[in-house]
């Protein structure tokens, strides 16, 4: 009897840790959701916002306004991220994380509410910007401060499997994204959609914030931030400063490798079904549908390439995603220009193949390149000064090339030039990091 009463026990307290562990998942994944929610129903419902924040005179003009509005917030994220870095760095992950979740509810549901171009002229755009870039400020703290509350709470053989539902929480917010636009179109005349029905989606966003509030006011601060700061009495005082000192190495890193990913990712969930809808003239309603069915094949899959990151390593599934890249994208836009559904979805099972080596890797990275004292600092200038910026001028960048070339193809070459980049980064300077210790610099010499 013995040694039956400790082992017991220790199955009891492994069990007891991984609800911890899931309540923390979902707690930290819910920004995710609502962040990418809102990214997700503004890019798909772009050109409908277009005519109701811009002059309708030049409906290109206008749908890249709506896309240059995208772009402005996301350039803020960098902001925001230095902010809410320093803050997750002396006060705590969940803390910050508490009030990212408040003020990214508020925000959106004001775009809800928001007079139009017709009703109160240049002023519409203006606020619809100022509201974009509260969230793009807030954002730029939510997603890496998110990743890394999961990260710390995760055991450390399976960090890249639970990170895969911190990633899995960000498509399933822009696949909710992509089933409201797609429903509105459905329910509502394209009179009423252009009127009013565009906003119950944002307004249905600040509850969700609030049961985001509760969850995560539920959940304690990670076990790995009160061991590396002897639970808050050693922080750094000044972790933004120290993590341009102490981390410039995985900061490069990471941006180097992680670009090819935010130009792989909204290509597809954002600018792919507008070109498929306004180019090839697939109803907007097959060309949203399509996207959603591509989202929904690549979620449950994603925890199977976090496992299997977990078993052979960070840089083989990055190299991988990399090649998949420069291979697959080309097939998968020449097979979506039969300009049929079938060709669109089929199109889009192609290129979810690098998503599936990339979307998790690049981000259980965004929290394993980086020591503990000063993670959410550094990962904040890592992912915004890369992911964040190039995720935001995207949608912009391929809209303009395909206006200037003709075809969709130069955004391929767009995506292969960041991709042999990520090769050059990750094969080179890129440290193996899924075996390592969270507190440890990996990049000390």
């Amino acid at each position: 009897m013995s040694t039956v009463a400790p082992t017991t026990a220790a199955s009891t307290d492994a069990a007891g840790r991984r609800r911890v562990i899931r309540r923390a998942i979902v707690a930290g994944s819910i920004g995710n959701f609502v962040e990418q929610f809102d990214y997700g129903l503004y890019g798909y419902m772009a050109p409908v916002l277009a005519s109701s924040f811009f002059p309708a005179s030049d409906h290109t003009a206008s749908v890249l306004s709506a896309y240059a509005v995208i772009a402005i917030a996301c350039l803020v994220r960098p902001l925001g991220g230095s902010l809410l870095g320093r803050w997750g760095d002396r006060f705590g992950r969940k803390r910050v994380l508490l009030w990212t979740v408040v003020f990214m509810g508020i925000s959106t549901a004001l775009i809800g509410v928001l007079p139009t171009y017709g009703q109160i002229g240049l002023a519409a755009p203006l606020i619809l910007l100022v509201l974009r870039v509260v969230q793009g400020m807030v954002a730029g703290g939510e997603y890496v401060g998110a990743v890394a509350f999961v990260v710390e709470w995760a055991e450390p053989r399976r960090r890249g499997f639970y990170t895969s539902f911190a990633s899995n929480s960000c498509f399933f917010g822009i696949l909710a994204g992509a089933g409201v636009a797609a429903l509105m179109s459905a329910v509502f005349s394209d009179a009423a959609l252009h009127s009013w029905g565009w906003r119950i989606p944002f307004l249905a966003v600040l509850p969700l914030c609030l049961v985001g509030m509760w969850l995560r006011s539920r959940i304690g601060e990670t076990p790995e931030f009160e061991a590396a700061t002897e639970h808050g009495t050693n922080i750094v005082e000044a972790p933004f400063r120290e993590a341009l000192r102490s981390q410039w190495r995985p900061i490069l890193v990471f941006c180097g490798a992680s670009i090819m990913l935010a130009i792989l990712s909204y290509t597809w969930v954002t600018f792919y079904p507008e070109y498929l809808s306004e180019t090839l003239g697939l109803p907007k309603s097959a060309a949203w549908l399509s996207n959603m069915i591509s989202v929904a094949v690549l979620i449950p899959l994603l925890p199977l390439a976090g496992a299997i990151s977990d078993r052979i390593g960070r840089k083989p599934m990055l190299i991988t995603g990399a090649v998949a890249c420069i291979v697959l994208v080309p097939l998968a836009f020449w097979v979506g220009q039969q300009g049929t559904f079938a060709g669109a979805v089929g199109s889009q099972l192609i290129y979810i193949i690098p998503e599936f080596f990339l979307t998790g890797i690049v981000t259980v990275c965004a929290a394993e390149l980086f020591a503990t004292r000063t993670r959410f600092s550094a990962s904040s200038i890592a992912y915004n000064s890369s992911f964040s910026i190039f995720m935001g001028i995207t949608p912009f960048v391929a809209t303009l090339l395909v206006s200037t070339f003709g075809t969709i193809y130069a955004v391929w070459v767009y995506l292969a030039v960041a991709a042999v980049l990520a090769l050059v980064v990750i094969t080179v300077f890129m440290k193996e990091t899924y075996r390592s210790d969270l507190a440890a610099d990996k990049f000390a010499h």
